[in-house]
């Protein structure tokens, strides 16, 4: 592979892994958010059979960023998880009531409403630890030397709970638009009614973090808003306004599929844009993928059994995806 940018590879490898979980974690996590706006057991049971058969397949991605973090650029890995271990901890408990509320709500009749709030509870804690997370991340991470310099609570600012809440509100979106292509009467209407508000309120806290993240360093503010990074970047803002319009009219038109893919396609750009404020860094402001990866040839190792299973993770997951296509039997579920 000489000549190649292994180090950039890997990171495009990451990135994807990240997105991947995001985007099909999200909606289900988003589907449990709107639990609450759902009171009817029957519209509950439907809920979660739309999500049933794929839910469990998505952590796939999340345990791929991580473990591939560790293996690619152990430097980060090392700053990163000390300076996140609470939200990160979070994260993975609320993933885990999740995961066990999803199962045993099927398993009882007396205790399912406490099982719904589980699930909801889980899934909202998921939801604002990764949220956070990003945030603290993209507030700077204080490094001396090679490793994590600052304290118990620096992951907690006013901007890590704004990122915390636009992650909420945007996988409310997710879970609502995804309502609306796979179920069908009150339940989608009811779907349709969530999913404008929350498009509404997923911009706003676009906006809202978008116009912070500058301030928050300099390198932000070069990229943004001084040549040459500016050509790169203004196409971003645009697109967005453009998708925005589009998911709108949309929902105005109670369209069965374009508002869940116009609603990945948001999240699509506000991770172009997260990524033209960090690159070429890791640890933003502080560790370049370059500084912080491992050997070549141990990342060469680990690279190719990436792309042996990545190709096959894909597949499985489009397969499952395709069997189950189409609208939710709401006399007939997955369970």
């Amino acid at each position: 592979m000489s000549g190649l940018d292994i180090p950039a590879i890997w990171a495009f490898v990451i990135a994807f892994a990240v997105f991947a979980y995001v985007v099909m974690d999200g909606f289900d996590l988003g589907v449990a958010l709107l639990f609450p706006f759902c009171s009817e057991r029957h519209d509950r049971d439907v809920m979660m059979n739309s999500v049933a058969p794929v839910w469990d397949g998505n952590e796939t991605w999340l345990v791929l960023g991580g473990g591939g973090l560790f293996a690619a650029f152990p430097l980060a890995y090392g700053i990163v998880m000390p300076a996140l271990y609470a939200p990160l901890i979070a994260m993975l408990l609320g993933l885990v009531l999740r995961g066990v509320a999803f199962e045993f709500r099927w398993r009882t009749e007396r205790w399912k409403p406490v099982w719904d709030i589980a699930f909801t509870g889980g899934s909202l804690v998921a939801a604002l630890a990764q949220g956070i997370a990003l945030g603290a991340l993209l507030q700077g991470i204080r490094v001396e030397g090679r490793a994590y310099a600052g304290g118990w609570w620096d992951w907690l600012s006013p901007f890590s709970l704004l990122t915390g809440a636009a992650v909420v509100i945007g996988y409310g979106l997710l879970g609502a638009t995804w309502l609306v292509m796979k179920t069908s009467g009150d339940l989608q209407l009811r779907a349709l009614r969530l999913a404008r508000p929350l498009a509404a309120l997923t911009l706003a806290a676009i906006v809202a973090v978008s116009l912070a993240t500058p301030f928050l360093e300099g390198k932000y503010w070069q990229r943004w808003f001084e040549m040459p990074g500016i050509l790169v970047a203004a196409p971003v803002p645009l697109a967005l306004a453009g998708t925005a319009l589009l998911l709108f009219r949309s929902l105005a038109d109670a369209h069965d599929y374009k508002p869940f893919l116009l609603s990945l396609v948001l999240f699509g750009l506000c991770f172009v844009g997260l990524g033209i404020s960090i690159w070429p860094d890791i640890v933003p402001g502080r560790v370049t993928i370059h500084q912080a990866a491992a050997p070549e040839s141990s990342q060469i190792f680990a690279l190719v059994g990436v792309l042996i299973l990545v190709p096959i993770i894909i597949a499985y997951t489009a397969y499952a995806y395709w069997v189950f296509r189409g609208k939710v039997d709401p006399d007939a579920g997955y369970h």
